[in-house]
């Protein structure tokens, strides 16, 4: 990369690790703020649900503003509204304004995000792009990391600090993007698909597009990935009685392992073996991985297959992107925006049916993560078949 596009890179890394870390602060005070809302496990779910089904929702039109209107307009407005959640969050007395707040930034985050994707896609080459993209999602694995750690110190300022802690985050993000950030593209008005088409035309739009498969496997790992975080500490308490430190040092581990890989090593691996093999390859190793939870008998076997799984899916994140950035053209902005809603809708559907599944058996979300994984990698690994052999028909 040039020094230009160095510079570049840093300020949107800045942005989406200050974007992520100001939620992630929240996190140690959940359970204490929730309890002196009178409120518990449903709040906390349902704080979850309705930030991703916001974003869901609001993502296609926000990756199609990307594209009309601007990539900068749209990652400051991101922002704002984030910073907007955030002091709705800390000023608040009540669980239906908390769920309000979560709403806000749910739009929040589908403004910033493809904002930040097309952004990456515009400022970098073909060759380029799974560096950016594994860059972008090492800074998401940082904040989820950094985050919690923060949170924790202002919480000794009482249960609220952390939430205006965030909040005065969220806004030097904000200032900070205004003043630095150039944008990276014109914008345009002359697209043939309206950005106030419903979220159903939307889904039918992408169905037609070269990345809609890339799309499904983005719901499906999200799918997977949510399912198994959200029973996660539920597990390892009431199978192994592990420790609120030992359930941090997983969590915090877990974010680590992500920033290395994306850092050093997705890179690598594309260079090596291109997108649809590397994707095949570590959705095999995810399915692995929730095969071999099932069979987990201490906290420390546990741990290490959670690793595995974390470790596979850091990999598949921004190698889908990636992929799907390079499928999409000059759409950047559409695409990204429909990644998001993908992944959205895996957001809010993988902690329901997990906690569900749950109750009906504390392994039955392992086991079903097994069984979606597993089929889902047979059919990767059909369509990357097809698709290397139209490309020899073509060469």
């Amino acid at each position: 990369m040039t020094i230009d596009q160095r510079k570049k890179m840093i300020v949107l890394m800045i942005n989406m690790f200050i974007a992520v870390a100001s939620f992630a602060i929240v996190i140690p005070i959940l359970p204490e703020y929730l309890m002196g809302l009178g409120e518990g496990g449903k709040a906390a779910g349902l704080i979850i649900a309705l930030f991703a089904a916001a974003q869901f929702f609001m993502s296609p039109v926000a990756g199609k503003w990307a594209d009309q209107y601007g990539r900068k307009k749209m990652i400051i407005a991101g922002l704002v509204f984030l910073t907007l959640s955030m002091f709705v969050f800390y000023f608040s007395n009540n669980i239906w304004i908390v769920y309000v707040s979560r709403i806000i930034g749910g739009i929040g985050a589908a403004l910033l995000i493809p904002a930040i994707f097309a952004y990456i896609a515009d400022i970098t080459t073909i060759e380029q792009r799974a560096r950016g993209n594994s860059l972008i999602s090492a800074s998401i694995s940082l904040g989820i990391v950094v985050g919690p750690g923060i949170g924790g110190f202002f919480a000794d300022f009482g249960v609220r600090a952390p939430l205006l802690a965030s909040a005065l985050l969220s806004v030097v993000a904000v200032l900070f993007s205004m003043i630095v950030l150039k944008e990276s593209t014109q914008p345009t008005t002359n697209s043939r698909e309206s950005s106030t088409d419903s979220m159903v035309k939307k889904i039918a739009q992408s169905v037609r597009k070269p990345y809609f498969i890339p799309l499904i496997l983005t719901l499906v790992m999200s799918f997977g990935l949510l399912a198994y975080e959200s029973v996660l500490s539920l597990f390892v308490d009431n199978q192994f009685g592990a420790t609120p430190k030992q359930i941090a040092l997983m969590i915090t581990s877990t974010g680590l392992i992500g920033v290395i890989v994306q850092l050093f090593v997705v890179d690598r691996l594309v260079r090596r073996f291109g997108e649809r093999r590397t994707l095949t390859y570590f959705l095999a190793v995810t399915t692995v991985g929730f095969l071999l939870s099932l069979f987990a008998s201490t906290y420390t076997l546990f741990f290490v297959v959670t690793l595995f799984i974390f470790l596979a899916t850091s990999i598949l994140r921004p190698v889908i992107t990636t992929l799907i950035s390079k499928l999409a053209g000059n759409e950047q902005g559409f695409a990204m925006g429909m990644n998001n809603a993908y992944m959205s809708i895996g957001n809010v559907a993988g902690p329901v049916i997990a906690g569900i599944f749950y109750d009906v058996h504390i392994y039955s979300p392992f086991l079903l993560g097994f069984v979606v994984m597993a089929i889902t990698t047979t059919f990767a690994f059909v369509w990357q078949r097809k698709q290397q052999r139209k490309e020899n028909m073509h060469a």
